[in-house]
């Protein structure tokens, strides 16, 4: 049975939570871990999605504008979410992926063009077996149109997670390439974390190169300034 396949299969049946071990039902958490899930503060940048007094865009934003124009987040990355992403990353548990899915499908913007997990680079997708962005854009079932051949992941970076924060926009410089002609469409980006923004920049660069009229991020988790 595919990996797929065998998600599908788990999610169905009646299951303990991943978190707390309590008997969940059908769902992947038990009512009170999912009552815990950490929250965005309301007021944010519409464009990085980071924490401002008043919803307005953030002062880094204006002073170095993106290539993305706006970033919608599911949660903010501290326990318990970073656990459930790790445990899908790297412990392949691919029943996480439909939660963050079905999660993400209220933020997707209207009258978008294309949904483009973002690509992994073809030796980390051979290693991990499975790009978890495109894992959880499958439970994205009202958009039709999931695009996963018109952006490669060109360059096999150093992790992300490895770096230092102002060495990760040099770690990405030119590690994407669109061959596609995206001129005047809505590109939505999605990926499971946003730290510095550096990847999801970088793609939504070539992106905008390629004609893109608008890319917008979304992402299950944000990092939040500590």
């Amino acid at each position: 049975m595919k990996a797929a396949g065998r998600a599908l299969v788990s999610a169905a049946l009646p299951q303990d939570c991943l978190l707390c071990g309590a008997r969940a039902g059908a769902g992947l958490l038990c009512s009170a871990c999912a009552a815990e899930l950490p929250r965005l503060p309301q007021m944010r940048c519409p464009v990085c999605a980071l924490p401002t007094s008043d919803a307005t865009v953030c002062g880094r934003c204006l002073s170095k504008p993106p290539h993305f124009d706006a970033t919608h987040a599911l949660f903010a990355y501290a326990f318990p979410v970073d656990r459930l992403i790790q445990v899908l990353k790297y412990r392949a548990r691919l029943a996480v992926a439909p939660f963050f899915g079905e999660g993400l499908a209220d933020l997707l913007p209207a009258g978008a063009d294309r949904l483009v997990p973002l690509p992994l680079h073809p030796r980390r997708l051979k290693e991990r077996g499975f790009n978890q962005a495109l894992e959880i854009a499958r439970a994205l079932a009202r958009h039709p149109s999931i695009d996963t051949a018109s952006v490669e992941r060109e360059i096999d970076t150093a992790p992300q997670a490895s770096l230092a924060w102002d060495e990760r926009g040099r770690n990405v410089h030119g590690a994407f390439l669109c061959r596609a002609d995206l001129s005047g469409q809505h590109v939505v980006v999605l990926d499971d974390v946003m730290t510095t923004g550096a990847t999801l920049d970088e793609c939504a660069r070539a992106l905008k190169k390629r004609g893109a009229a608008r890319v917008t991020n979304l992402v299950v988790a944000r990092t939040l300034p500590a």
